[in-house]
């Protein structure tokens, strides 16, 4: 655990989800595969799935409507639909499919095998602080058996622009009824976690369990308070004795 500056008292927490609570990019890789599968059984025969071409597809239809970037689940179903009206299919076709597709994709995002340091972080700190998720992703947090540790979940898209925007962050402010500053967000991302929390006078902990060095990080504009490289070293920060379980982690 490295800290960059004195903190303040800690009297809540909000926690970024994908790559902080669990390693989402085995998840995400399941959930591409699975997508493609999926279309190389719909598309005829005679037509040569071009993952290239979808994906290009994705980013130019972000650059015609941007807001898209703050919703993962309306730009991968928008993506779908067009993806397959340029290759022939009609409207009403490819808006029934691209639901299917998007229901493919949901079904994966979903099958999490959650580490038991996260279970057991999570449920000792909400024994002592109320605890909110955060997420640009759009995991289901009932599903992935983490929601009885939060008192609320936002969704960017749902409900609000995508971190490093602020609408996550105060809507947390506002469901905690604390000054920002006694709030400290934890997260694996340096632009839109730690500068995005900052940024709304939160406290940021960077979880870095990647061995990143923040000065060869290009999204690295913003300085955290902390950092740390396990999950249960957020529990000696808040001077909480830990348990033997989670010294089993140290």
């Amino acid at each position: 655990m490295r800290i960059y500056s004195q903190l303040m008292p800690i009297r809540a927490l909000t926690f970024d989800i994908d790559d902080t609570l669990y390693d989402n990019r085995p998840v995400i890789y399941r959930v591409e595969q699975a997508v493609i599968l999926w279309l190389s059984k719909i598309i005829p025969s005679h037509i040569t799935l071009d993952v290239n071409s979808w994906l290009k597809l994705q980013q130019q239809l972000a650059i015609i409507d941007p807001m898209l970037k703050h919703n993962g689940r309306e730009w991968r179903r928008k993506t779908l639909k067009i993806g397959l009206m340029q290759l022939g299919f009609r409207l009403n076709e490819a808006e029934v499919l691209a639901q299917q597709g998007l229901d493919v994709a949901t079904k994966i995002r979903n099958q999490i095998d959650i580490p038991d340091e996260t279970h057991i972080v999570l449920k000792t700190l909400s024994a002592h602080f109320p605890l909110i998720a955060l997420t640009n992703g759009d995991v289901d947090v009932d599903k992935i058996g983490l929601s009885q540790y939060f008192v609320e979940v936002y969704y960017a898209g749902r409900d609000g622009l995508s971190k490093p925007e602020p609408d996550l962050f105060n809507l947390a402010k506002q469901k905690f009824q604390l000054p920002a500053e006694n709030i400290l967000h934890v997260g694996d991302h340096l632009k839109a976690d730690v500068h995005g929390a900052k940024q709304c006078g939160f406290q940021a902990c960077w979880f870095n369990d990647q061995k990143q060095q923040i000065p060869q990080e290009p999204t690295a504009n913003t300085m955290p308070d902390v950092e740390i490289t396990q999950l249960s070293q957020l529990l000696e920060m808040v001077g909480i004795e830990q348990s033997t379980d989670i010294k089993t982690y140290s």
